[in-house]
């Protein structure tokens, strides 16, 4: 933190002027805001940043229409919120009507409204799913209501998936990103969403626009704040659940999110790389300096309709609304605070947000934020060297260095009968699939043309169809004779033995598996289901059944028989926690105390009368 300092210091020289100094060499009056959850990850880090400068900033997660509320009412110095003022609002809520002049908008935080999810089959969790957006607008508003839906299972062509009931998870207070995400399903797939208005009774209260108060329904699950809605739907009894969360929520919680599909036919998710390119195409107001309630405000319609391949529909900007007069609780001593904490956030917390799950903020939205700090009543303007903020997404030769490198999405992204296997956000293990090619995704392989069959020991795997990753398990060996492009299981699952139609304690088989995982030719587990013309087995993971499998391809252990299921396709690779259980351990405690009311007397009364005959 001393070199965090340092930096934040006045430089010799005049480098860098951040309002900040050393615990000791300069005071700041402790400070208070509420808001936004979705940008929550992000303050928190650098309020902890800047602690140790002396700086006593506490923040509140309560929603973007709680924060808006406070700073109305006088009640926080700041306030961040997803949205701006609803001076007109469409959902029947009542107007916000700030007075003119007295505050300021500044994009804080970029990032991506993320669909994390939890889709357990057999003890083992999915975590490549794809959907439309149409497809997500069904799923919250009651249209699509299990997983095996068929407008589902067209998303994901490579998996199974099981009839397991979708739980929508949505927020329970005055959300931002609520608002962001009806905003988006409005522009886009309006007869959905207006039906469900209707159908909820939403409309008879004053409107079926965007809202920051999501309708809920029966078969809905409401929580409060992204941190609500991520906790639930990562407990293990919300198998089938999803959620809308900030990207970073999926990334702390180590759970996956839903690629989502843009206009270029590509499914990806909200990667600060992602994000920043989606952004380019946002509309940022910059007509009128003077005119608080659009300066720097966004309109995303271009983001929702962009034909980049790496573009991420829900991607948005948040922000932080400054005080512009002295009003409530705030004093220009508590400015100076709030100045060099925005200088902060704005210059070196930028360079912290990709790490964090969020995009950093281009140059230009940098310079122009610098102007909005200006007018907080007790600033200490600084003369910032903008160039000294180490911001990833600054260049001398672009607008914004993090889009321009930012990588195209693999083939198998892109709609059509392939999938990628490997995950995304905080569970990036790949997923097992069935059928068709294997996608190129993490570490995925191929399946050429020609007689398949190899073998592999300690994970490396040989053979024309299939790759593999280093992995720690047992030597395993599948042969699948006959028609040309029949794959072959290589490599074996870490602390087991891979063979066809089993998956070892140890771990599933996969696609190009990590480390102590296994390798297959194909998705399927140490399986045989391959190219075009291949076996295929139809399986159904809720039951377990499987159908026989068709075409005349086959796989066999060496010395096992003929192999004739396929297991389980379309499974995952994470084994679900197994050991001691609460129940198992009552009931153990149960029965030994039975067995001390039942025994202990009888043995009591042999001791007594042996001894005093």
């Amino acid at each position: 933190m001393a070199a965090l300092v340092a930096f934040l210091t006045m430089a010799a020289g005049g480098a860098v002027g951040t309002g900040l100094a050393p615990a000791g060499a300069d005071s700041y009056v402790p400070i208070a805001g509420a808001g936004s959850s979705w940008s929550a990850n992000a303050l928190n880090q650098w309020i902890a940043d800047v602690y140790s400068a002396g700086m006593r900033v506490d923040y509140a997660a309560t929603g973007s229409s709680d924060g808006r509320s406070q700073f109305l009412n006088g009640t926080v110095d700041f306030a961040a919120s997803d949205i701006p003022f609803q001076s007109h609002p469409t959902d029947g809520s009542a107007p916000e009507l700030p007075k003119g002049g007295s505050y300021a908008y500044i994009p804080v935080t970029a990032g991506g409204t993320a669909f994390m999810y939890n889709l357990v089959i057999n003890g083992q969790r999915v975590t490549n799913l794809r959907l439309s957006g149409q497809n997500v607008a069904k799923i919250f508003t009651g249209a699509i209501t299990t997983w095996n839906d068929p407008a589902v299972a067209a998303d994901n062509p490579r998996l199974v998936l099981p009839n397991v009931p979708i739980v929508p998870v949505v927020r329970s207070d005055g959300s931002g990103s609520t608002a962001q995400f009806t905003l988006w399903m409005i522009a886009q797939y309006p007869d959905v969403w207006n039906a469900f208005c209707q159908a909820s009774g939403r409309a008879s209260s004053g409107g079926c626009g965007a809202t920051s108060f999501y309708p809920t329904v029966t078969g809905m699950i409401a929580q409060s704040g992204d941190l609500g809605v991520a906790g639930y739907v990562s407990q293990n009894y919300a198998n089938g659940a999803i959620g809308y969360v900030n990207y970073s929520y999926a990334l702390g919680a180590k759970f996956p999110v839903i690629k989502v599909i843009n206009a270029a036919g590509y499914y990806t998710e909200p990667t600060p790389d992602n994000v920043a390119v989606s952004l380019l195409k946002a509309q940022v107001d910059t007509s009128d300096v003077n005119d608080p309630s659009l300066y720097l405000t966004q309109q995303l319609g271009g983001v929702y309709t962009d034909n980049d391949p790496r573009t991420y529909v829900l991607s948005s900007y948040s922000y932080m609304i400054l005080p512009t007069t002295v009003q409530g609780q705030f004093t220009t001593a508590k400015g100076k605070t709030l100045a060099a904490f925005a200088y902060y956030a704005m210059c070196q917390g930028q360079s912290e947000s990709a790490s964090l799950g969020y995009s950093p903020m281009p140059y230009n939205l940098v310079q122009d934020t610098f102007s909005q700090i200006t007018k907080i009543p007790g600033a200490v303007v600084e003369n910032v060297n903008i160039q000294s903020c180490h911001n990833p997404t600054f260049s001398t030769t672009s607008p914004n260095l993090l889009a321009d490198t930012a990588p195209q999405p693999q083939a198998c992204d892109k709609q059509g009968g392939d999938q990628c296997a490997n995950g995304t956000a905080g569970d990036t293990n790949p997923t097992t699939l069935t059928g068709g090619s294997v996608g190129s995704g993490s570490g995925g392989g191929t399946n050429p043309a020609g007689g398949g069959g190899g073998t592999s020991s300690s994970g490396s795997g040989s053979g024309s169809s299939g790759t593999s990753s280093a992995g720690s398990g047992a030597p395993a060996r599948s042969t699948a004779p006959g028609r040309a492009g029949a794959p072959a299981a290589v490599g074996a699952a870490g602390g087991g033995v891979a063979r066809p139609g089993t998956a070892p304690r140890g771990g599933a088989a996969t696609t190009g598996a990590k480390a102590g995982g296994a390798a297959v030719g194909t998705a399927a587990t140490g399986g045989a289901t391959g190219a075009a013309g291949a076996a295929s087995t139809a399986c159904d993971p809720s039951s377990g059944g499987c159908s026989g499998p068709t075409g005349d391809a086959s796989a066999s252990d060496s010395g096992s028989g003929a192999f004739t299921q396929a297991a389980l396709a379309g499974t995952t690779l994470i084994p679900a926690k197994r050991g001691w259980t609460s129940t198992q351990t009552l009931m153990v405690f149960v029965a030994l105390m039975t067995a001390a009311v039942v025994v202990a007397p009888a043995l009591t009364y042999r001791y007594v009368v042996r001894r005093w005959p």
